[in-house]
């Protein structure tokens, strides 16, 4: 049987499609739900191997970024989540779904406290960013990250700038937690230490700001016209360590 993945949607979520269909190009086999069945029945979650929250702007970002959906996981499905989680289960948060788990407190969950420990604060530009940006990733804890390559990925957010404090910052980076930084000198939002996402202790949570359901194919690249054709887009690699990792 293939992995089952559950891509949660809420008001103002726009990535739910993408995002599911990259998981199927990886094996899986991918259902999208709305937060409120979830609410309804959490142990729903039970019959899933991965939890997705996409990019988007869940309840129009009322407050800030994520706020919204964060309180509603935080206050309705924390146990359902945490059990998820314990269990084995595979998490991505994808910009506003990195937003999501940070102000969740499901990431970094230091301590294993399920508690905000940092945030996804204002560009340092001030302004909304739309642009391509090279990352690369370490793979020592994060499941979802192949290999150190450099890889080229879409951004759009204002509020994607990481935060926190030296001391939080400093035991993320001793653990590999850090695990994927803006590299080529593409940092535009000024996240500490150059931060792009993180993962949790167990490398099965992870939250990033570039959208790699959005460069699946070599066709989503704005220059591929004007390069040497490849096989597939940057984004797809992400999908496939994850999936590799449960089969």
């Amino acid at each position: 049987m293939p992995p089952r993945v559950c891509v949660l949607r809420a008001a103002g979520t726009n990535c739910d499609a993408e995002t599911a269909y990259a998981f199927t190009l990886v094996g899986a086999q991918a259902e999208t739900v709305h937060i409120l069945r979830l609410r309804e029945q959490p142990q729903r979650l039970r019959a899933y191997q991965v939890l997705a929250i996409p990019g988007g702007f869940s309840y129009g970002d009322d407050i800030a970024s994520g706020r919204v959906l964060a309180n509603e996981l935080r206050t309705c499905l924390r146990e359902a989540l945490l059990e998820f989680i314990e269990r084995g289960g595979l998490v991505i948060g994808i910009c506003n779904g990195f937003q999501v788990l940070v102000k969740s407190g499901l990431l970094p969950r230091l301590d294993g406290r399920c508690e905000q420990q940092a945030t996804l604060t204002d560009n340092r530009s001030g302004v909304y960013e739309d642009r391509w940006v090279r990352c690369r990733g370490d793979p020592r804890r994060c499941v979802w990250i192949a290999d150190d390559q450099e890889v080229e990925l879409p951004v759009a957010h204002a509020e994607g700038r990481f935060v926190a404090s030296e001391a939080v910052l400093e035991r993320l980076e001793q653990a590999g937690q850090l695990c994927l930084r803006y590299s080529s000198d593409t940092c535009h939002n000024g996240s500490a230490r150059a931060v792009a996402g993180i993962c949790d202790a167990s490398g099965r949570v992870f939250g990033l700001m570039p959208h790699p359901e959005r460069f699946l194919r070599w066709e989503n690249h704005p220059r591929w016209t004007r390069e040497a054709p490849r096989p597939e887009g940057d984004g797809v690699r992400f999908f496939r360590a994850a999936i590799h990792t449960l089969q």
